[in-house]
């Protein structure tokens, strides 16, 4: 079974985050930010990862390090969950509507950290959560997921509906990369031989 649990604790969060890549998509969150928990029961869902994750940040400054200290957990755990990422198929594409939203993601589970980012998201504030830490998670998981993942906005629409498409897309294209691929079972998919 591809699982991995992690914990990761400073003065500024304590997180507790569980991560079954082979799952049905099941998921508790409880994060502290009603707006990410959104998210990650919707990434989980679409990718059909079970996921929990219990979350206790100064939330009172703001949700800055509780988004970006999720995000280094769940790539540390996806890391983990992979192991030697023997079979798999490496990488997943989706372009996915929201209504008037249109994102496309693209990712390759590489072993290498990159975020090619560029949604256009036309408001600070969704709620309470500042739009901009939609870019801080994805960097914070891309680094410790050690992999490439791209995130585009194709045609506009709300903030909502774009922050929704690109978590959405994103937990689709990863499900892709992930998934085993039995004519490979015994392969690390490179050339190298290791990724």
């Amino acid at each position: 079974m591809r699982t991995s649990t992690k914990e990761r604790n400073t003065a500024e969060t304590k997180i507790k985050l569980a991560l079954n890549l082979d799952g049905t998509g099941e998921s508790s969150i409880n994060s502290g930010c009603g707006f990410l928990d959104h998210m990650l029961t919707l990434f989980a869902k679409h990718g059909r990862f079970d996921l929990s994750v219990e979350c206790k940040g100064d939330t009172n400054v703001d949700y800055h390090h509780t988004v970006e200290d999720i995000g280094i957990a769940l790539g540390s755990a996806f890391k983990e969950a992979l192991g030697d990422k023997k079979g798999i198929e490496r990488y997943g594409d989706v372009i996915l509507p929201m209504d008037e939203a249109l994102i496309l993601t693209a990712v390759d589970l590489s072993g290498r950290s990159y975020l090619g980012y560029d949604l256009i998201i036309p408001t600070e504030k969704v709620g309470d959560f500042d739009t901009e830490l939609v870019k801080e998670f994805w960097l914070g998981f891309v680094r410790t997921a050690e992999c490439t993942l791209h995130i585009k906005s194709l045609a506009g629409g709300n903030s909502h509906h774009i922050i929704e498409g690109a978590f959405k897309s994103a937990a689709r294209s990863i499900s892709k990369a992930v998934k085993i691929n039995p004519e490979y079972k015994d392969e690390i998919p490179s050339t190298k031989g290791v990724l």
